[in-house]
């Protein structure tokens, strides 16, 4: 299997507050990884570290084998390999949905208008999206306007899409929209990492679930081991909270 994004020693600090403790896990080519844990272990602050809109204290990021924390490396190409969809989907308000998805290729991959508006009606298409193109933000429900996220992430073509808790800004009847397009994506066989509280996605569609508690990563496994028969006490605990079955 193709690694393409390995951490390791990973480590990261806000002034004596450490949030990260000493993280090493890979995602691998095709591969959906789901991060589960409770509020405040850790799991957005490792997404925010992968494509460094956070910069780690410690440790080593390596895209494709190469650390990316050297400094010969570009920082600028290395977030082009990575698309990124946020709780709150950060959506350029006074753009239209083609347009939002046409800025960043045309900026940051150089395509022209043309080539930039092909690519993006082909995502929104995928997404459900591409009757919305001259839409504006605050014209589209909440689910809607997370699909438009994804399909403007997936416009730059990137290696990996990382997601931080993209349901959770949601109405509850919006939840199953988005996380159906995801559900499609990770059959398409698009490599993702999943920070998510929806543990009957995590359970279906991951291929490895990453189960974070106080800045470590406790336990790791197939989401049948996770699930079914966890091993570390903490792992047990967290789950018997969210699914009440254990």
């Amino acid at each position: 299997m193709e690694n393409v994004i390995e951490v390791r020693h990973l480590k990261k600090s806000f002034g004596d507050r450490v949030i990260l403790k000493d993280l090493n896990f890979q995602v691998n080519k095709g591969e959906v990884v789901c991060v589960i844990g409770a509020s405040g272990s850790g799991k957005s602050t490792l997404l925010r570290c992968i494509n460094l809109l956070e910069t780690p204290t410690d440790g080593e990021i390596c895209y494709k084998g190469e650390n990316i924390l050297d400094e010969k490396h570009n920082i600028a190409q290395y977030r082009t390999k990575l698309g990124m969809v946020f709780q709150q989907f950060n959506l350029f308000e006074n753009h239209n949905v083609l347009s939002n998805c046409v800025v960043g290729q045309i900026k940051v991959l150089k395509r022209t208008r043309a080539q930039a508006e092909e690519v993006a009606l082909k995502y929104l298409k995928i997404v459900g999206m591409d009757q919305y193109i001259h839409a504006k933000p605050r014209q589209l429900s909440g689910g809607q306007k997370q699909r438009v996220a994804i399909a403007r992430a997936l416009s730059m073509e990137p290696d990996v899409l990382l997601f931080d808790e993209p349901t959770s800004a949601l109405d509850p009847e919006m939840v199953g929209e988005v996380l159906k397009v995801m559900k499609d994506l990770a059959e398409a066989g698009l490599t993702m990492m999943v920070v998510t509280h929806e543990m009957a996605f995590a359970r279906e569609v991951s291929d490895r679930v990453v189960f974070m508690d106080d800045g470590y990563i406790v336990e790791e496994g197939s989401p049948e081991e996770i699930f079914n028969a966890p091993k570390e006490e903490r792992t047990q605990a967290f789950l018997k909270r969210y699914l009440q079955v254990l």
